[in-house]
């Protein structure tokens, strides 16, 4: 076995570990910068050279690796490295990051058959639908890790509606010590049957991670109808969030982007983020076909930014792992343990807030991000060094004004804006962040990779884990990336055969599960008052 490549990449440019995209062999990379980009170069001895972009600005990549942050690595494993990384995955030693979010896949059934869907399964085929014990094991892995357990779980497939024993699942995922239960889903159920919703949130979950690939039939044809029903009965049912989830592809929706977040703020009484996923070229593509599609982080900011007239710019984006500086923080002032640790490539953030007037004003045009991150540095030091809590608590309460904008703050309407961010950092708890996440809207990105741009650095440093029937956790990039090896192996190792499945669901018709919408109920739901409302909302920009 190769040793694993170092930790995090020093200055452009620098040496990691990859793969070929025809054979799969780890091979070394070099990531590098040209024309202002970001490249990866990789060379196969079989299959000759592949060269990709890795980030479409280099200067977004170096301020986001300034911030790369690496503290508290993971101590807990589920299987030995017996072999170079990825193919040990399952967590081994040579993973650093603990889970941040644990999914589990409930069922390869959906009630839809998109074209450029992965995963779903057809008549005929073995059903994998693990147990109410299997997926207790699975949730109970993520529980057990060391040294800080895992707090979040998305229930996913196929479409997890489609199990009767969903709100079982998820008030067990609760039992368990899961203070946040999302739920992947194309909304098709629920925007028809409220009592499903009412179901699932009683029984604990908080989030809906909702598809939505853009605001019009061409770019959304999954769910463009059926959105503005699942938000009209998330505000009758309250005390669950919606999270839009666009996958992003150049040529294809990249122009809706603005579009896309303009509904989120129409909606933002229900909508808390908007969360952005360049798309992952996984399977082979042909080289014209990749520089068609390909888009990475920088370029949907770029995107938002020219979209929305500089509303929201590419300088308002920061790593994921500024919420590790955070975490470390409130950890040192609280004892509360939880690390977010991604590599710095892997995703970006920022919260937007509508002012009075409408005004969309952007985290950084209210708060001194950077002074904020620096003071929070020093008073960790401090911490680390024997400080008193209570001084720093008293420290954090008397300075935390002078990183706000008084003037810009009296816009939100009475936010007191520094007062919330105390109480999320003291209080550290789920509920004081959530108040926060009420008053603003959240936008991610998240650029989940594919052969073609595959780092070993990022993939030891995922924090997106998919627990297994077989006691493992893989990391998002590889379960999905190398499905021969990971997802379909394992899938089909614990699938029922058809034939089985169908003796313990006596009359089950999968074409009457089938989603079949006509013009007649795509002219009553346009038509509606619902539908209107949610597409015709305020222009603010």
């Amino acid at each position: 076995m190769k040793e694993p490549t170092k930790e995090y990449g020093g200055e452009l440019p620098h040496e990691t570990m990859s793969v070929c995209p025809v054979c799969n062999k780890v091979i070394p990379a070099l990531v590098y910068e040209e024309d202002g980009k970001v490249w990866e170069k990789k060379t196969c001895p079989e299959h000759g050279e592949f060269k990709e972009i890795y980030y479409e600005d280099a200067e977004v990549y170096n301020k986001f690796r300034k911030l790369a942050y690496t503290w508290g690595k993971l101590e807990s494993f589920n299987t030995p490295a017996e072999k170079e990384c990825p193919w040990s995955c399952g967590l081994c030693p040579m993973h650093l990051s603990h889970t941040n979010l644990l999914n589990i896949v409930l069922t390869n059934r959906c009630d839809l058959s998109c074209w450029y869907c992965f995963f779903y399964a057809k008549k005929g085929m073995p059903i994998y639908e693990p147990s109410i014990e299997q997926i207790r094991e699975m949730l109970e892995l993520g529980k057990k890790e060391r040294p800080v357990s895992c707090n979040a779980v998305q229930f996913t497939g196929g479409e997890p509606t489609m199990r009767d024993d969903l709100p079982e699942i998820i008030r067990l995922a609760k039992e368990l010590g899961y203070e946040h239960v999302q739920l992947n889903t194309n909304g098709i159920r629920i925007s028809k049957d409220i009592n499903l919703l009412e179901e699932v949130v009683k029984n604990g979950v908080n989030v809906l991670y909702l598809s939505f690939d853009g605001i019009t039939p061409k770019t959304n044809i999954k769910n463009h109808w059926e959105t503005p029903f699942v938000l009209e009965n998330v505000r009758k049912v309250r005390n669950v969030g919606i999270v839009l989830v666009p996958t992003v592809i150049k040529n294809t929706n990249l122009h809706e982007v603005g579009e896309i977040l303009k509904f989120g703020l129409n909606n933002i009484d229900v909508v808390r983020g908007v969360n952005f996923q360049p798309v992952s070229l996984v399977g082979s593509m042909p080289k014209e076909e990749r520089k068609k599609y390909r888009v990475t982080i920088p370029g949907v900011m770029k995107a938002l930014e020219e979209q929305t007239n500089g509303a929201v710019s590419v300088k308002d984006w920061y790593p994921i792992p500024t919420a590790g500086i955070i975490g470390e923080f409130i950890y040192r002032l609280t004892n509360n343990q939880y690390w977010m640790t991604s590599h710095f490539a892997c995703g970006a953030a920022t919260y937007v807030f509508l002012g009075k007037n409408d005004e969309v004003m952007p985290i950084t045009k209210i708060v001194d991000v950077d002074g904020f991150i620096e003071f929070i540095r020093e008073k960790s030091a401090e911490l680390e060094k024997g400080r008193s809590p209570a001084i720093v608590k008293a420290k954090l309460m008397v300075n935390l004004p002078r990183f706000v904008d008084i003037g810009e703050m009296k816009k939100l309407g009475g936010l007191d804006l520094a007062k919330l961010i105390y109480n999320a950092f003291v209080k550290a708890d789920y509920s004081a962040l959530g108040e926060f996440h009420k008053r603003t809207l959240f936008i991610g990105m998240m650029h989940f990779q594919d052969p073609f741009n595959y780092d070993v650095e990022r993939v030891r440093r995922c924090v997106i884990h998919y627990a297994t029937p077989d006691g493992r956790v893989i990391p998002f990039c590889t379960f999905n990336v190398f499905p021969d090896v990971y997802r379909d192996a394992i899938q089909e190792k614990f699938s029922i055969p058809w034939e089985e499945w169908m003796k313990t669901h006596p009359g089950y018709d999968m074409a009457k599960e089938k989603y079949v919408r006509s013009k007649e109920d795509i002219a009553k739901m346009e038509s509606s008052e619902v539908y209107k409302k949610a597409y015709n909302g305020k222009d603010f920009w």
